[in-house]
């Protein structure tokens, strides 16, 4: 039987905006981001794009853990300790681990595939580091969780989908608790490949203003704790938001474009709309995936205004996160929520000119709200489409 009532508790993040969710909103409140030239990334090129690196270097508590997992444990630790949940704690539930990613680990093993192109004897440990490191096994592992566990690899809505995925098992009762969200880091490779695709700016991302240029990768987590109402209630536990609403729908028409006409996105938005149970007035605002190229823009930015109005509030906080990849979903999910908590959303920094081709103005500067609800929209490579609602709790 399907329960209603799916409550977020603790949320964690780690970004180029903060290395916490008050840090970062610190940032986000005061228009302040850290885009620069890649310290970790060699990539000699003539001209320098600009990413978005994580705002503390993540000690290496783990010489077996990748740089993802690294993120991601990050963040976890930030959401249990605010939901009241430690190892004791823990082995009272059934709790599950659902983690988006795309760039994971594989692609930062570059130089053991060289290696063994090349008819050299490399060292295996890559190989073991990237067997040991699937995200939500790395995580359940830590903390002993016996739950249902996956890892969601969906491009870049993986991290909403692990969301959406981590809603349908608490509601189907698989388990009581779940950690989810997203978290990826940096690769030479996935740099170059987005610079090779003709997408990636030479200055910082400007989402949906007329003379952006392309986006900035970026890389962090963001993980929210998300639980059945019965369980957060036995608990004792506050509750800041409840997910409400989850779809995805693929456009089934490009590699890495989305359908000029928006039409996965809006039967995503609707559906979720539908499983809501509210109507498209009752959305306070929107963070908007707006990654600041061109196609991207656009499309959601149209859908937006013929869904809605364009007047909603809408605001694209990947100017101070950069392109996140798999970890996107998760780390907008953590922003949108707090933005439900404090009524307040900071501005789209880049935007300064209007584009006719968006139909869309977003933030320029922070504006308080006065939303119940509000959505989250993802668009990845391949065509999906998924969107996320969240409910504020009165206080």
């Amino acid at each position: 039987m399907i329960q209603k009532g799916v409550n977020v508790t603790g949320m964690g993040c780690i970004c180029a905006a903060g290395d916490s969710v008050k840090s970062a909103m610190n940032s986000l409140y005061s228009s302040v981001r850290n885009c620069a030239a890649p310290k970790r990334i060699q990539a000699k090129l003539e001209v320098e794009y600009p990413v978005f690196e994580a705002a503390s270097e993540i000690p290496v508590t783990d010489p077996s853990a990748t740089r993802t997992s690294l993120l991601a444990l990050h963040a976890v630790s930030e959401a249990l300790e605010q939901s009241g949940l430690d190892e004791r704690e823990l082995k009272k539930w059934r709790v599950g681990v659902c983690l988006g990613t795309t760039v994971g680990c594989t692609l930062n093993n570059e130089p053991f595939y060289r290696d063994y192109k090349a008819g050299k004897n490399p060292n295996v440990s890559a190989i073991d580091r990237y067997l040991g490191n699937n995200a939500a096994l790395y995580i359940a592992d830590k903390l002993k969780c016996k739950g249902p566990t996956a890892t969601i690899a969906n491009a870049c809505s993986s991290g909403t989908d692990a969301i959406g995925l981590a809603k349908s098992w608490l509601e189907n009762n698989l388990c009581d608790i779940v950690i989810a969200g997203g978290a990826d880091e940096l690769s030479r490779i996935t740099y170059l490949g987005f610079i090779s695709l003709l997408i990636s700016s030479t200055e910082a991302c400007r989402p949906f203003d007329k003379n952006r240029k392309g986006l900035n990768l970026g890389e962090g987590a963001g993980i929210v704790i998300m639980e059945k109402s019965d369980v957060s209630k036995a608990r004792g536990v506050k509750t800041l938001s409840n997910v409400v609403g989850y779809a995805t729908f693929a456009d089934a028409y490009h590699p890495t474009a989305p359908h000029p006409e928006g039409i996965g996105l809006t039967r995503a938005i609707n559906q979720a709309l539908l499983q809501a149970g509210i109507s498209l007035e009752q959305i306070g605002f929107i963070n908007a995936h707006g990654t600041s190229t061109q196609n991207n823009d656009e499309v959601e930015g149209r859908t937006i205004a013929k869904l809605f109005s364009d007047i909603i509030p809408t605001v694209s906080t990947k100017s101070y996160t950069g392109h996140t990849l798999g970890a996107a979903g998760g780390i907008e999910a953590v922003f949108l929520i707090q933005g439900l908590l404090d009524q307040k959303l900071p501005a789209t920094s880049g935007f300064e000119e209007f584009d006719p081709a968006c139909e869309l103005n977003p933030t320029t500067s922070n504006i308080n709200v006065s939303a119940e609800f509000a959505l989250s929209n993802s668009l990845a490579f391949g065509g999906n489409n998924s969107a996320l609602i969240f409910q504020g709790v009165p206080e």
